[in-house]
């Protein structure tokens, strides 16, 4: 309905796009409330008076899922520019003299993962800092760090835990096969790990060895894209967290025959010096990992 035209408009709540855009990117009101720091009833009295306000639904739902309305879709478009416009006049005045460079570290598997919401919100709240992001294992990422080559990084470690790191999270390893695969049943048993530092691979290989399990090195990858297709393959088994298990790839235990794993974590160092850039993002990989627990991705 077209509004009269002596009646002023009325004006969007950029508080409120921000949470209808969260919601679109999630798929979840449950996950957009974390994402923005609000509980799940506040964010549905938001939609709700943004609905009110352009005489329209933005959002299909249904018990499992949630999704843009074709009016969603077009209010979207408008919605990221205006935060982008909003988020651009404020750094203006508010981050003026907040430059330079962070160079961040990161296994592969996390800068799949978590990078891009962190890099996302950094870039969003500190516009004028470039972040020079490298991919390694978690050994040559420490040791870089050690060497000034890095500002900050993430690592995974199952034990020995560097005193001056921060866990930021701990979870089970497990072992991933294919969903009805028979990679476990053979002998020996067909094992996917990368080299030496892996800290996956020295929990599996311990495990074996102390139950006596006979096991080849079947297939070897330094990328978590590799590892799934060797199990999706059914080429062999790998241990993964947990929280990689899904789809098309199960958890694997002690009742088919396999060694129980240990814990892992996933820590980060922050060098001492840290400028006031690398102490922001070292804020951003904090938030994004508690909003990621919160929305039950780990």
């Amino acid at each position: 309905m077209t509004a009269p035209l002596n009646h002023p408009l009325p004006l969007l709540d950029l508080d409120v796009l921000r949470t209808f855009v969260a919601i679109a990117e999630t798929g979840s009101f449950t996950a957009a409330a974390n994402a923005v720091f609000r509980t799940p009833s506040a964010v549905s009295m938001q939609i709700k008076k943004l609905e009110e306000t352009l005489r329209c639904a933005v959002f299909n739902r249904d018990a499992r899922s949630v999704s843009l309305t074709a009016d969603g879709e077009i209010l979207m478009g408008y919605a990221r520019r205006m935060l982008a416009i909003n988020r651009e006049a404020v750094s203006k005045f508010v981050v003026p003299d907040v430059s330079g460079v962070v160079r961040l570290g990161s296994p592969d598997d996390y800068g799949e993962r978590v990078l891009p919401a962190v890099l996302k919100r950094f870039a969003q709240s500190h516009p004028s800092v470039a972040v020079d992001v490298i991919i390694d294992q978690s050994v040559n990422l420490r040791r870089r760090l050690n060497e000034r080559e890095l500002d900050i990084t993430l690592f995974t470690v199952c034990r020995n835990i560097p005193p001056d790191a921060e866990i930021l999270l701990t979870e089970p390893i497990v072992w991933g096969g294919a969903r009805g695969g028979c990679a476990h049943m053979r002998k020996p048993l067909p094992v996917s790990v990368w080299e030496e530092g892996c800290a996956w691979r020295a929990d599996a290989l311990e495990a074996l060895g102390r139950d006596g399990v006979e096991y080849r090195v079947a297939y070897m990858s330094a990328h978590t894209a590799g590892q799934r297709s060797a199990i999706l393959a059914d080429l062999a088994i790998a241990p993964l967290p947990k929280s990689f298990i899904g789809d098309e790839i199960v958890a694997l235990g002690p009742e088919h025959g396999l060694p129980q794993l240990s814990n892992y974590n996933l820590a980060m160092i922050v060098a001492p010096d840290a400028s006031a850039p690398v102490r922001a993002a070292a804020d951003h990989i904090r938030a994004t990992m508690e909003a990621f627990k919160e929305a039950g991705r780990f």
